[in-house]
């Protein structure tokens, strides 16, 4: 890792939730322990205020607003770059980028190194194609790496770098269980859950989730005999009424309601997680990555999954036994009642940790940092 200063702006639509804005902030953590200059320019946030608190400086701009209007920010943006002495522009959405890229293009030699990282599998296309067009381009796992090498055919695969997301194992730790204090406050706001093993399916109110799959299993699970709750943890969000509805009509038409909650975002995740007998990772399209997988296994829970996309990667690689085909629900059901009996044995991390990503990230960083800034040509 380079011990030269650097100054890193990065660019992220707003600081709302989500993985690229937990990514945005854990590097800049890194940055700031490191000894760097840590800048994020978005529309801001109810994380902001956690960014700031750890050393990095936020600057509001609305570059994720998907308006003509927003093109007028690429002079101001520009102005920030040159005002805070950027080495390293690091871009995590398309319309941040275009304007990081249009905003890089007006500032003279010697330019900051642009840098990109494709958290999810974008629509191919011109639009899409700009995440492609930096001097590195950082794929959360093999299946983005694939994605963008196949649509993206100009793409010179040395410019690729694999930085899969990681956990935070002080965060998620190996073992954890809930104080007695917590457990009991939880079991009195939702009784229906006390008394059987508990699926837990951490998730946004989102038709490709899976959340129609996890009732189902629960159903399938009852006409086996097998006696378990369920939690749609996070799927109750505004906007998502009529189809919280769905899933709670679902339920009744199976009789399966009485043992099945939904909830909105909490932050106690980590402690429903660890009271959990397992978790389920059931996106019926492919994910990029699929973070919950490692958050699960890094607390020593089972994780039952699709395998496809992200998840399958991971699964494949840290838990083989909770792989399931997408789309059987025989044989979901059938795999659920084996770990829910007999779970095998998980090992703590030794990849996919926090500190790896961010000290792979920062690496990259000043690799690129330590090469002459030459003006480049507009890829």
């Amino acid at each position: 890792m380079t011990t030269r200063h650097l100054s890193v702006v990065q660019l992220v639509p707003a600081l709302e939730s989500g993985g690229a804005e937990r990514s945005t902030l854990e590097i800049g953590r890194a940055l700031v322990e490191a000894g760097h200059t840590s800048i994020v320019v978005s529309a801001g946030g109810r994380l902001v205020e956690q960014l700031v608190r750890e050393g990095s400086r936020h600057i509001e701009l609305p570059i994720g607003r998907k308006s003509l209007k927003t093109l007028t920010l690429v002079p101001r943006l520009r102005a920030i770059l040159a005002e805070t002495k950027a080495d390293i522009v690091h871009a995590r959405s398309r319309l941040p980028a275009w304007l990081g890229w249009h905003a890089l293009r007006g500032l003279g030699p010697p330019r900051p190194h642009f840098v990109t990282t494709v958290h999810g599998l974008n629509s191919p296309g011109w639009y899409s194609g700009i995440m492609a067009r930096s001097d590195r381009i950082i794929c959360v796992s093999n299946l983005v790496r694939d994605h963008v090498l196949r649509h993206y055919r100009g793409t010179n695969p040395s410019r690729l770098v694999l930085i899969p997301r990681g956990v935070d194992a002080a965060e998620f730790p190996f073992g954890h269980q809930p104080e007695d204090e917590w457990r009991t406050r939880f079991f009195e706001e939702f009784p229906q859950l006390d008394g059987a093993p508990l699926l837990t399916l951490p998730a946004r109110g989102t038709r490709l989730k899976g959340h129609t799959d996890a009732i189902e299993l629960l159903a399938d699970l009852k006409v086996r005999g097998v006696d378990a709750r369920l939690l749609l943890l996070g799927a109750r969000e505004p906007g998502r009424e009529a189809y919280v509805e769905e899933l709670e009509s679902l339920a009744r038409n199976f009789n399966v309601d009485q043992h099945v909650v939904i909830t909105p975002p909490r932050d106690d995740v980590r402690e429903v997680m660890a009271v959990s007998t397992l978790i389920l990772q059931l996106s019926t399209q492919r994910e990029s990555f699929g973070r919950t997988v490692i958050e699960a296994l890094s607390l020593c829970r089972p994780v039952l999954g699709y395998a496809h996309g992200g998840v399958g990667e991971l699964l494949t690689d840290l838990y083989p036994a909770g792989r399931v085909p997408p789309g059987d629900r025989a044989r979901l059901a059938e795999r659920a009642a084996e770990l829910m009996r007999a779970a095998p044995a998980i090992q703590p991390l030794t990849r996919y940790r926090l500190a790896d990503m961010q000290e792979a990230t920062l690496q990259l960083y000043g690799e690129l940092a330590s090469q002459p800034r030459r003006r480049r040509s507009d890829r």
